[in-house]
């Protein structure tokens, strides 16, 4: 069982609006919409498309993507919490997700690394109290940037309610191969996220800020399957285990519409034996 969903962020800077976006992402296949935080704040001044509509349209909001304030006031980080929970209700999703820090785990002390942890421990309890699930999102220059650090940091904090946004790529380029990676993390994954770059000397190409800026280098983004990561033992793994899954097509190039279709209709004939559409939100356990 698996469902294949599309990035509001690939779309960051592009004039689409969401019933755009919904309405092509369900001609196309795509089973819903991960939105990131800045959109899905923004999108409240649209009373009439919210999660319901979503539903309306055939498609979920499986995930909405933005930065908890691990490093700020605790005050201050409750409430950028409980704001984004109520984002969270208002679309229907039943995930958020958040990097751990802004400091990569070789930079970080036993006491800043406890630290961290402590306080996404009372965050995620904080998204738990709302019925929802926190992941955390394996990235270079966060708490969760290599294997030993990820799983330290899920066990340190030691909640129910966390969970991890597996990025493929991001694991390759710690050095560890993706599969090892999933066979040790699988009781946390709630979450993937696929991309690929033609070189691994390219990974540069998806650093926040080149990412973000609307002039960033794209060269070296390709389309999934034609990629360095290769992806095909790590799709095996997950076809044999028969496990249902959210898998989200993060796409940061040009000619999203494009790579986008032709990475979704690539993954479903990959994945077709243990291909499904759900009605409601899943988890990968």
């Amino acid at each position: 069982m698996i469902r294949l969903h599309l990035c509001t962020i690939s779309f960051r800077h592009h004039l689409v609006s969401l019933p755009e976006l919904a309405a092509w992402a369900t001609r196309t296949g795509f089973d819903g919409i991960e939105l990131w935080g800045v959109h899905a704040r923004h999108l409240l001044e649209h009373a009439a498309v919210d999660g319901d509509w979503i539903r309306r349209q055939g498609l979920c909001v499986p995930m909405v993507s933005d930065y908890l304030p691990l490093e700020d006031a605790e005050r201050d980080a409750w409430a950028y919490t409980r704001e984004l929970c109520r984002l969270a209700h208002h679309w229907g999703a039943d995930k958020l997700r958040t990097f751990a820090g802004h400091r990569s785990s070789a930079a970080l002390s036993l006491a800043e690394r406890g630290e961290l942890a402590n306080r996404l421990r009372s965050l995620t309890q904080c998204v738990a109290d709302e019925g929802l699930s926190l992941v955390v999102e394996t990235h270079p220059n966060t708490l969760a940037d290599d294997l030993t650090a990820t799983r330290e940091l899920l066990e340190t904090v030691d909640h129910p309610n966390l969970g991890v946004n597996f990025d493929v790529l991001h694991v390759w380029e710690s050095g560890v191969d993706p599969l090892w990676a999933l066979r040790d993390l699988a009781p946390w994954v709630r979450h993937f996220h696929f991309k690929n770059i033609a070189r691994r000397s390219q990974l540069g190409v998806f650093a926040p800020a080149n990412v973000y800026s609307p002039a960033g280098c794209r060269q070296g983004m390709v389309p999934l399957m034609d990629g360095a990561c290769d992806y095909a033992p790590l799709l095996d793994w997950l076809m044999e285990s028969r496990e249902p899954m959210d898998i989200s097509l993060e796409w940061f190039g040009g000619d999203c519409h494009e790579v986008l279709k032709r990475d979704q209709l690539q993954l479903r004939e990959r994945l077709n034996p243990v291909a499904s559409t759900l009605p409601s939100a899943v988890a990968f356990r």
